[in-house]
């Protein structure tokens, strides 16, 4: 009633919790758009989970891909000071991979042996791709999803918890995958963003490897809600048999 969003983490997130606070509290000090935490002591820690409190915000709607851009380019220019960087950490587009291929149930031997193959190669091609002086502020969940619009026309990010250091073209491959592979957006509209963010990532060197890291997580995904969502079984196994090579050129139209 007071204007109060509490977000409840899963079990052991703790670490993720205080993190998030610590950098919404760096960046409402530099007057960047993002959403706020309330200036109380927290985390609070309860039954094995860790809850946050933030500032209700008012009607709004998801920003565009061009509302993206603008905050994403702000986002990766800033200058991390050390104590924000040592509790941030190193960007690891693999989290929990391993664990959703391991848990999918309906997976054949021979299919989660692809999947589980695949992330071992990626994750060497990252180890060589990952270096100090490339890192910045990544954001981690890039997508317009994660912003909010308001009808003065201002927009804020939201959503901090992947949140880390990192090359900052791996914010940029998602809205790239959204052209490229799952085909749901216009050449127009990624050509907006690219413009808006000032470069595309497309033309990067290592774009196919973060490409590929960003098609194997939504794979993986895909499988992994299956248990809740029978329906979306057939989708899952298009997307893999689209990694096989069985489904021609991208992009592969996947379905939300």
């Amino acid at each position: 009633p007071q204007g109060v969003v509490a977000r409840i983490t899963r079990p052991g997130q703790h670490q993720a919790a205080t993190r998030e606070i610590t950098l919404t509290r760096w960046l409402a000090s530099l007057g960047f758009p993002a959403v706020r935490p309330l200036p109380i002591d927290q985390p609070v820690h309860a039954a094995g989970r860790a809850a946050t409190f933030w500032e209700e915000l008012p009607p709004h709607r998801p920003g565009t891909t061009g509302d993206l851009a603008h905050l994403l380019r702000r986002l990766h220019d800033l200058p991390v000071p050390p104590h924000i960087a040592g509790q941030l950490g190193r960007l690891d587009p693999f989290v929990r991979l391993t664990d959703r291929i391991d848990t999918a149930a309906h997976l054949t031997p021979d299919d989660r042996r692809l999947l589980l193959d695949r992330t071992t190669a990626l994750r060497a091609q990252w180890a060589a791709l990952d270096r100090p002086a490339d890192l910045s502020l990544v954001h981690g969940d890039a997508w317009p999803g994660n912003t909010a619009s308001f009808p003065d026309g201002s927009v804020v990010l939201l959503d901090f918890e992947r949140t880390a250091l990192g090359p900052p073209q791996w914010d940029l491959t998602s809205t790239a995958v959204s052209a490229d592979t799952l085909g749901t957006l216009t050449p127009d509209a990624y050509h907006r963003f690219a413009t808006a963010y000032g470069t595309d990532v497309r033309t990067w060197d290592h774009y196919p490897l973060l490409r590929a890291i960003r098609e194997l997580r939504l794979v993986t995904f895909a499988f992994q809600t299956t248990g809740q969502d029978p329906d979306a079984l057939r989708e899952a196994h298009h997307r893999l048999a689209c990694l096989r090579g069985e489904r021609g050129p991208r992009p592969w139209g996947w379905k939300p």
